[in-house]
C-alpha cells in the first residue's frame, strides 16, 4: 500500500548493544547521484514539503476561519467553515493527522541515522524534546505577564480572557508530540516486530473507546482516543520510513470510505474540526471518524508522492524549504498571537467585523486580513526564531528514566497551558514550572566531550 522508495533497506538484524531499526536509508530527492539543490543529504523532501504544506494549511486554516465581531465589551467569534457545505473543506484542511504521520516518519528515519553512529536512544529522545520545548519558554514568558499588563491597562477583560485561552489551546499537538517522540525507539521495535498490527492494534482502540463513549453513554472515556488515534497515524509514518506497504491508493479510498460510512451512520459529524454549538467534535477528543480521514490523506498524499518529490526538486521550492525549516515551529507557536495583535486592533479597536463568509465583501478582504496577519507575525517570527537552534550541548548521558520523567513533566506542562491557556490563575504558572524542570532534566550535567557523538540533525524538528 505505501510504495518503497527506492534505496536499500536496513539489515534486518542489528549488534546487541544498538537496537537499530529497519529503516531504509532515504536519500534527498534530487536526481541520480546528487541531492536537491539546497538540501541536506539523507532527508526525505516528501516528508519535509508535507510538514511545509500540514503548517502552512494549519495556520492558514487558522487564520482563514474566525468570523469576529464586538460589542458591548465583549467578543463574539464564529467559523466560516460552518456554513453550507463548507465542512468538506475540513476532509484535507484538517491535516494534523498529515503532520503526526510525517513526524513518525521522519522520526525513524532520525533515530535510524543516530542508532547506527552509536547515539544511544536515550540522547536521541533528550536532543528531541530540547528542539521541541525551548521555543515555548518565550511564549510562556511573553503570554504569562500579558494579560495582567492589559487588564491594568483598562483593556475589557472579556477579549484579553479570549485571547489568553487561545495562545495557549494549540499546544495540545506538543504535549501529545512530546509523548510519541519519547516512546519512538519502543515504537520503532514494535513497528519492526508486528508491522501493521500496530496501528490496526491502535485503531482497535479507537473503536473501543467510542463505543463507550457514543453507545455507553461515557462521554469522558472520549479522551482516551487520544492515545489511540494520534498513535496510530503516527505509527503508519513509521512504516513508511520502513519502506512498506504498497498500494497508497487503496488506503486512500478505504480511509475516506470509512469515514464516509461512519459520518452517514452518525453519529459523528461530517465536520474534522470543532463547530460551534455541535453536539459533537471530531477533534476534541479525537474520534474514529478522524483517524479514518487521517488514513485517507495518508494514502493520498504517498498516491501523490511522485509529483511531490518533482515539485520538491524544484530550486526555489528548495530554498522555501531550506528558510522554513529553522522557522517552521516558531510560526505555529505565535500564529495565533499574530491573530490576537490584528483581531484587537481592527476588531475591538476600528469596530470592523468580519463580513459574511464566503460573500463578495469576505472574498475581497480575505487577502488584506492575510496580508494584515503575516505583517503581525513577522517581528515575532524575527525574535523567537532562535529558539528552534539552541547552542549545541554534550549529547546526554543519564539514562531512560530521567529522560522519560523529562517527558513527563513537559507533556504536563503543555497540557496544562492547552486547558487554561494563559488566563490569570495558578494554572498556566505551574505549567510554566513544569516546562522548566523538564529542561535540564533532559541534558547532561558532564562538560562537553569533544570526542562525543554530536546530537541528531532531526529532520521532524525545524533546523
Amino acid at each position: 500500500m505505501i510504495p518503497r522508495p527506492a534505496g536499500r533497506t536496513a539489515p534486518r538484524t542489528a549488534p546487541a548493544t544498538v537496537p537499530l531499526p529497519r529503516v531504509a536509508p532515504r536519500p534527498a530527492a534530487g536526481p541520480p547521484g546528487r541531492p536537491a539543490p539546497g538540501a541536506e543529504p539523507g532527508r526525505d523532501l516528501f516528508i519535509d514539503v508535507l510538514r511545509l504544506l500540514g503548517m502552512a494549511l494549519v495556520v492558514l486554516q487558522h487564520w482563514s476561519m474566525p468570523v469576529l465581531s464586538f460589542a458591548g465589551g465583549r467578543i463574539a467569534t464564529g467559523n466560516a467553515l460552518s456554513a453550507g457545505n463548507m465542512w468538506l473543506v475540513t476532509w484535507v484542511s484538517q491535516v494534523m493527522p498529515l503532520i503526526f504521520f510525517a513526524g513518525g516518519a521522519a522520526g525513524a528515519i532520525s533515530f535510524g541515522r543516530a542508532a547506527r553512529r552509536g547515539l544511544p536512544a536515550p540522547a536521541w529522545v533528550a536532543a528531541r524534546l530540547r528542539r521541541l520545548v525551548l521555543p515555548v519558554v518565550p511564549l510562556a514568558a511573553v503570554w504569562l505577564p500579558l494579560p495582567h499588563l492589559l487588564l491594568a491597562a483598562g483593556l475589557p477583560e472579556q477579549p484579553v480572557l479570549t485571547a489568553a485561552r487561545l495562545a495557549g489551546q494549540l499546544l495540545w499537538f506538543l504535549a501529545v508530540y512530546v509523548v510519541v517522540v519519547a516512546l519512538t525507539p519502543l515504537l520503532v521495535r514494535l513497528d519492526a516486530a508486528y508491522g501493521l498490527r500496530v496501528p490496526a492494534a491502535l485503531a482497535a482502540g479507537a473503536v473501543v473507546v467510542d463505543l463507550l463513549r457514543f453507545a455507553g453513554g461515557l462521554e469522558a472515556v472520549g479522551f482516551l482516543n487520544v492515545a489511540f488515534v494520534w498513535p496510530a497515524i503516527h505509527q503508519l509514518g513509521l512504516r513508511y520510513a520502513a519502506g512498506r506497504p504498497r498500494r497508497p491508493w487503496l488506503v486512500a479510498l478505504a480511509g475516506y470510505g470509512a469515514a464516509a460510512a461512519l459520518v452517514a451512520a452518525g453519529p459523528y459529524p461530517g465536520s474534522m474540526i470543532g463547530m460551534p454549538g455541535a453536539a459533537v467534535s471530531n477533534m476534541a477528543p479525537p474520534t474514529l471518524a478522524l483517524l479514518a480521514v487521517g488514513v485517507g490523506q495518508v494514502g493520498l498524499a504517498l498516491t501523490l508522492r511522485p509529483c511531490v518529490t518533482a515539485f520538491a526538486r524544484c530550486p526555489a521550492v528548495s530554498r522555501v524549504l531550506a528558510w522554513t525549516g529553522s522557522r517552521m515551529m516558531t510560526v505555529y507557536l505565535w500564529h495565533m498571537s499574530a491573530l490576537c495583535v490584528v483581531t484587537a486592533v481592527v476588531v475591538v479597536g476600528l469596530g470592523i467585523s468580519t463580513p459574511e463568509p464566503g460573500g463578495p465583501a469576505w472574498l475581497s478582504g480575505w487577502p488584506h486580513w492575510l496580508l494584515l496577519l503575516v505583517l503581525a507575525l513577522w517581528p515575532l517570527l524575527r525574535a523567537f526564531a532562535r529558539f528552534e537552534t539552541p547552542r549545541p550541548a554534550a549529547p546526554y548521558t543519564g539514562g531512560t528514566a530521567r529522560v522519560a520523567a523529562a517527558a513527563g513533566l513537559a507533556a504536563a506542562g503543555l497540557l496544562l497551558f492547552t486547558a487554561f491557556g494563559f488566563v490569570p490563575g495558578p494554572a498556566p504558572l505551574v505549567g510554566a514550572g513544569l516546562l522548566l524542570a523538564a529542561l535540564p532534566l533532559g541534558r547532561t550535567a558532564a562538560p562537553a566531550d569533544r570526542n562525543a557523538v554530536p546530537a541528531p540533525r532531526d529532520p521532524a524538528v525545524p533546523r
